[in-house]
């Protein structure tokens, strides 16, 4: 047997004015997209917001139904109308937060496994990587690629 360690590098930010700009406004537009969360049952709203190779931003918000699990989470509904809408574009970044009376959650919202995996998929397909921004009032994280918050990716071969 032999001991493995796994090491994964990432950025902390306190808040939202150390961070580049345009990190900054994509996490500003997972927040405004919050506002089109259905949240029903968890009053969890989440918000996420997909940079595309373009510049182009497509935002998904989280949408409950009575039916569980039958809703999906912002980061599935933003990427799948981005992957939708543009095809022949690359994801670039996305950034997730959640919002209660709309403002950020204390700690960041990270992504469910559904998500990181349409996020590998998402990067695979790019073939570059995806930087994924998570935002929380207390930290904002960012990962430089889908690899840092799923490091064993089924990558389906």
């Amino acid at each position: 047997m032999a001991q493995k360690r796994l090491t994964i590098d990432y950025q902390e930010y306190a808040s939202m004015a150390e961070m580049e700009e345009a990190d900054r406004s994509l996490l500003e537009r997972a927040v405004k997209a919050t506002e089109g969360s259905y949240a029903p049952y968890s009053h969890y709203h989440v918000g996420a917001a997909v940079l595309l190779s373009d510049g182009t931003v497509v935002a998904g918000a989280n949408q409950e139904n009575s039916a569980f699990p039958s809703g999906l989470c912002a980061e599935r509904t933003a990427l799948f109308a981005a992957h939708a809408q543009y095809p022949h574009l690359a994801v670039r970044a996305i950034a997730i937060t959640a919002c209660s009376n709309g403002r950020m959650v204390s700690e960041p919202a990270w992504p469910c496994g559904a998500c990181r995996q349409v996020l590998a998929d998402s990067q695979r397909r790019a073939g570059t990587p995806v930087r994924i921004i998570v935002g929380g009032l207390s930290r904002i994280v960012v990962f430089s690629c889908v690899d840092d918050v799923m490091p064993f990716i089924f990558n389906g071969l």
